[in-house]
């Protein structure tokens, strides 16, 4: 969201719709299941829905966690390639959160976990509010430089499972300075989603940039 010092700020009658895309196991899932009790501790109400080819496979892994009400968490079967329901026709996402906002009134975002994808991945603005792009170092240092949509465009780009970086040989610092370059200095975090290292500077960028 940009303003300049003549916009003066527009009250969201409904939910932010943030979506969270990227790699096949990047961690968007786990990122998701750490940004839910960080919002809500900000006093954010929190849905999800989550993208899958054809299961709603990590709809019920969030479901299960205990960490939101297993009704607040929709699934969409994408049923080709993910890029399809989140940028080409995202419909069936925008019906989703429509439901959502309806049976839950008072609903402060929404996150739209995307099917993996590849580094070409973009969201719909027709979809969402604000998104994210997770990358992992465990895909390689040199995701950065690949330039791909996903990671240049993103409103805020992640860079996950940190702590796997000595283990496969990536130059943590380079990664981060290259992520840096090639967004012009446009927001990155890292991020160890399995030891919740860097989730919640994520949860609070959100709420200081969207959910205000």
């Amino acid at each position: 969201m940009t303003m300049n010092s003549e916009t003066l700020p527009v009250l969201k009658t409904s939910a932010a719709r943030i979506g969270i895309g990227g790699p096949v196991g990047s961690g968007k899932t786990a990122l998701v299941e750490r940004l839910i009790p960080a919002l809500r501790a900000r006093g954010k109400s929190v849905a999800v829905i989550t993208n899958d080819l054809v299961t709603a496979e990590d709809a019920d892994r969030i479901r299960r966690s205990g960490l939101i009400d297993p009704a607040r968490v929709f699934a969409v079967e994408a049923g080709a390639c993910p890029h399809t329901v989140i940028r080409e026709d995202p419909t069936l996402n925008i019906e989703a959160a429509d439901e959502l906002e309806a049976r839950f009134p008072g609903t402060d975002v929404i996150l739209i976990e995307s099917g993996g994808d590849n580094l070409a991945s973009t969201f719909s603005g027709d979809l969402v509010d604000y998104w994210l792009f997770v990358i992992d170092v465990a895909g390689g240092g040199d995701i950065p430089r690949k330039r791909g949509p996903g990671v240049v465009r993103c409103d805020l780009l992640v860079v996950n499972k940190t702590d796997l970086a000595p283990y496969v040989g990536v130059d943590l610092e380079l990664m981060l300075e290259e992520a840096a370059a090639v967004r012009d200095g446009r927001p990155v975090i890292a991020t160890n989603c399995r030891d919740a290292d860097g989730t919640d500077s994520v949860a609070q960028f959100l709420v200081e940039q969207v959910l205000f």
